[in-house]
């Protein structure tokens, strides 16, 4: 059996979620077919879902009329596929089951009979919620209504025999492979599906051929990718984990308002699993404009322009009426998070340089920042209104009750004030500048408009939100300016978008501070001095579910990639004087990634108890924050800018780092870097840190330190 490299990185025996005991997790997703968790049964029955939440619960299933009891049954979760194993005194079972780019579930079984008498197999669809029909040399099922303008459909068939049972004799072994080519039949109709299930068996392979083929064509993503080694296993394991989130997120909807690449949040979702067809609560596989920013942050790595200038048509084309970008399903459009997409599209041009692209877009990105002024713009100056506190994507973050004394009821609508916030006006100021400098790029004379604008953002920033006596940057109240003297992580947000003063410096101390944010998990959420503050998300004294959304302690990774971002430039801007300290967070951060810390467990979600750095939610590989950009920017050390490529790693205390195949601008850049000689044989690379492009040694240093090279 073939297997990838990202699959022996990554196997999980019995990955499970947490929350739902025995439900399977599954890796591999196609287009639209994916599946939140499985029962440990043959075939495809638990939890499928297509586009978004649906609950189907069941494609087939082969039933054994010797009744096993697969909850005895061993699995192991890879990326690309997910195997099963169960043996008994009657039989043993082997499956491997996975899903094809084009929406075909498929699953390869091997039975062997060794008990005393005949076992009947029977390829099986459950007919009880879903519609079923026994067509010419196929099962047809549908679900018997549409949900949320999604009605799916599915042709299943096996090539064990022209019937549905098979009867296995007393010492035989069989093996035989069962696909449900899936389609979206408010679009589509039946005939797509009929002529995939026909494509996929025409080829006539054997059952594991079908496995390997699969996992080849899947492989092509990774082996595009820029490739990553170094004397930290932790660290290498993790950028293979973080690929696999991004790619594990990506889907093509083709559907309604999402007719482009889109990037979801997660698999998973707050809701309700247990009823088929029925969902409830909060959903992560959809749009949602407050992550994009972030998940473009590490794509933008990825050679496949083509499809990362997909995403972001797709993002783009959520705007209303005023440019605001919208959270959208396919048939709905809401939830108009505040974000910083344009300074993510500028960062991602800068690899790219592609201005046509820019070209293409740059209508959009006016009307979204103009249309921020327009409708989020404070009367008095330049810095951003919030009036709901979950449009910043920091629900509960305590600033908002601090001028109404924290009450006990925060959901008391007369007791949240608005806020000019830091997070959303520095999200301004760099959508802003990032405008202002693609203009540039493009020749668009207007550019200095923006460019002025967004140096008044930052001017307000640093003389209005800035407290010298302690400090600390605040959000401020909307009509009097006052500050709210609550110190949320935000508050260090103006470092990273590298606007604050030299003389603010002092502000960073806080993040390190174990009586402030350095809580024990990376990092709490707001300072321990707040009256607010709670490691585990209840509000004053009320507790909320493990679940729900608490900005005023737990540990986010949304913002733990910005702070360890922040860390790093700032540590560069002032003559390395924090690169032990991001060593420290990297590994804490790192860390976060896999289950009780166990790195035999890579298991990403939501948020964390700020002191013991527990799990607080169940949205595994969890996709609203980034950390392949701390590799690039900082352990690597590549800053780009329109003319020059600055590389200046930060010291983690690695042996050796190698990083290569980063395709920038038309041009191959690799990136070596041994601490000693015997280090530089072992690892067949020179000693130092050495940057070639296009194979060719450009410049090099005999230690880590910063290389300048016209780009």
């Amino acid at each position: 059996m073939y297997m990838l490299e990202i699959d022996k990185k990554l196997a999980y025996p019995n990955r499970s979620l947490q929350s739902y005991c025995g439900k399977l997790l599954f890796a591999p997703v196609g287009d639209r077919l994916y599946c939140d968790c499985l029962d440990k049964l043959p075939g495809f029955s638990g939890n499928i879902d297509f586009i978004h939440k649906m609950n189907i619960p069941q494609l087939f299933t082969v039933k054994c009329s010797s009744a096993p009891d697969f909850i005895m049954a061993e699995t192991v979760w890879y990326p690309s596929r997910l195997t099963m194993h169960y043996s008994d005194k009657k039989i043993t079972f082997d499956e491997v089951k996975m899903i094809t780019s084009n929406d075909i579930a498929f699953c390869v079984q091997t039975w062997e009979n060794h008990s005393d008498g005949d076992i009947t197999l029977e390829l099986a669809v459950d007919n009880k919620v879903c519609v079923v029909e026994q067509r010419d040399g196929y099962i047809w099922m549908q679900m018997p209504e549409e949900r949320n303008t999604i009605q799916v459909g599915a042709a299943i068939k096996w090539d064990a025999a022209l019937e549905n049972i098979i009867i296995l004799k007393r010492g035989e072994t069989v093996s035989f492979t069962i696909a449900a080519a899936t389609t979206d039949l408010i679009v589509e109709g039946e005939k797509p599906a009929i002529e995939r299930l026909e494509a996929f068996f025409a080829r006539n392979l054997s059952p594991m051929q079908y496995v390997d083929e699969t996992a080849k064509e899947f492989e092509k993503f990774y082996e595009s990718l820029p490739k990553f080694d170094c004397s930290d296993a932790l660290l290498n394991k993790t950028w293979f984990y973080r690929w696999y989130i991004l790619r594990h997120n990506t889907s093509k909807p083709r559907h309604g308002f999402l007719q482009n690449t889109t990037v979801y949040e997660g698999r998973g979702h707050k809701t309700n699993k247990s009823e088929p067809l029925k969902v409830s609560g909060w959903e992560f596989s959809r749009l949602i404009c407050l992550s994009t920013p972030l998940q473009l942050t590490d794509y933008k790595w990825c050679p496949d322009k083509e499809m990362l200038h997909d995403i972001v048509r797709g993002v783009l084309a959520q705007e209303d009426e005023n440019g605001i970008i919208q959270s959208t399903f396919t048939h709905h459009r809401g939830s108009p998070f505040s974000n910083y997409l344009i300074w993510a599209i500028y960062q991602m041009y800068l690899i790219d340089g592609d201005k046509d692209f820019i070209k293409e877009i740059l209508p959009q990105m006016k009307k979204c920042v103009d249309g921020n002024i327009k409708v989020y713009g404070a009367p008095n100056d330049h810095l951003q209104i919030e009036v709901k506190h979950q449009r910043t994507g920091k629900e509960y973050q305590p600033s908002y009750w601090y001028f109404t004394d924290f009450p006990v009821n925060g959901k008391d609508k007369s007791k949240i004030i608005p806020m000019k916030r830091l997070d959303t006006s520095i999200y301004h100021y760099l959508n802003t500048m990032g405008l202002s400098l693609l203009m540039k790029e493009v020749n668009d004379g207007d550019y200095s408009y923006y460019d002025e604008f967004a140096r008044e953002i930052a001017k307000d920033i640093n003389e209005k939100t800035w407290d010298e006596e302690t400090g600390f940057y605040y959000d401020l109240h909307h009509q009097t300016d006052e500050k709210a003297m609550v110190k949320n992580i935000v508050g260090f947000y103006p470092y990273w978008a590298e606007l604050a003063d030299n003389d603010k410096l002092k502000g960073m101390d806080y993040l390190f501070d174990k009586q402030y944010f350095n809580t024990g998990a990376v990092f709490s959420t707001v300072a321990k001095d707040c009256v607010a503050y709670s490691p585990i998300g209840a509000w004053m004294g009320s507790m909320k579910s493990r679940n729900s959304c608490m900005w005023n302690g737990p540990s986010w990774p949304y913002t733990n990639g910005i702070m360890l971002d922040t860390i790093g430039k700032q540590s560069k801007s002032h003559n390395h004087m924090f690169d032990k300290e991001f060593a420290e967070f990297l590994r804490k951060y790192t860390l976060e990634h896999y289950k009780a810390h166990d790195a035999a467990y890579p298991y990403l979600v939501e948020q964390y108890h700020a002191e013991t750095d527990e799990a607080m939610s169940d949205e595994p590989d969890y996709n609203h924050s980034y950390y392949l950009e701390l590799i690039f920017a900082h352990v690597a050390g590549i800053k780009l800018q329109q003319d020059c490529l600055i590389i200046d790693p930060i010291d983690i205390g690695l042996d050796y780092f190698k990083l290569d195949d980063i395709y920038i601008r038309g041009k191959k850049l690799s990136i070596h870097y041994a601490k000693d000689n015997k280090i530089a044989q072992i690892e067949d690379i020179k000693l130092g840190l050495n940057i070639y492009i296009d194979g060719n040694l450009e410049k090099g240093l005999d230690k880590l330190g910063k290389i300048v090279v016209d780009f």
